[in-house]
């Protein structure tokens, strides 16, 4: 059986990634792909408990590196757990975040150098990567206005990180776009729904041979 595809969503807080995975993962279902629906931190059991203490609590709860190794160990059991064995089984995974976003946040945000975050990576990744991935772009006070307005609960830790740390945010996905083109999508999610679920479907099916 032939391998999935693997495709990541990435973006600022409010960027309209949930919104987004369920419209794209909706279109390859209709398309006759068994497609899975996850996100980070999480998609399984032990990389839910990181979950919690990772977006949950004080903004000064966690130093950069600590994040780096929380997320990196959640995002490993993810793999393993759910990602690699539904790619194996041919199905298409569809991610909201992964390892794009440690770069953002605890790369450009925390002021991280790239070189520890790349080695931490490639352990927890192992071979993983996306074939594709989308990044929703907008504004920071856009987005941090639509997070306010959708409420995150208890689940706010980094949207309260201020709008300085954002603003490095949306300049690292925009780097991270611009080292690697043929991997990365950068699309404008100031629009309508429909608007950015036709730009994300535009770019999924040109390279993957979709109608």
């Amino acid at each position: 059986m032939a391998r999935g595809r693997f495709i990541t969503i990435e973006g600022g807080e409010g960027a309209g990634k949930s919104t987004q995975i369920g419209r794209l993962a909706a279109a390859l279902r209709r398309n006759g792909q068994e497609v899975v629906e996850t996100r980070e931190p999480g998609g399984a059991p032990g990389a839910l408990e990181i979950r919690k203490l990772l977006v949950e609590g004080a903004t000064d709860r966690w130093d950069a590196v600590s994040e780096l190794l929380l997320h990196s160990a959640a995002r490993h059991d993810h793999i393993v757990r759910t990602i690699e064995p539904a790619l194996a089984r041919g199905a298409w995974v569809v991610c909201d975040r992964f390892a794009d976003s440690t770069m953002a946040y605890q790369g450009y945000g925390h002021g991280l150098p790239r070189d520890t975050i790349d080695s931490v990576t490639r352990v927890a990744v192992d071979g993983c990567w996306p074939d594709l991935t989308l990044i929703l772009d907008a504004p920071v006070d856009i987005g941090l206005q639509r997070a306010k307005q959708r409420g995150g609960g208890a689940e706010d830790r980094y949207e309260r990180m201020g709008s300085a740390f954002h603003e490095r945010l949306r300049q690292g996905f925009h780097e991270i776009a611009r080292r690697d083109p043929q991997r990365c999508r950068l699309i404008d999610a100031t629009g309508s729904p429909d608007t950015v679920a036709d730009a994300i479907w535009l770019a999924v099916r040109e390279p993957f041979g979709l109608t």
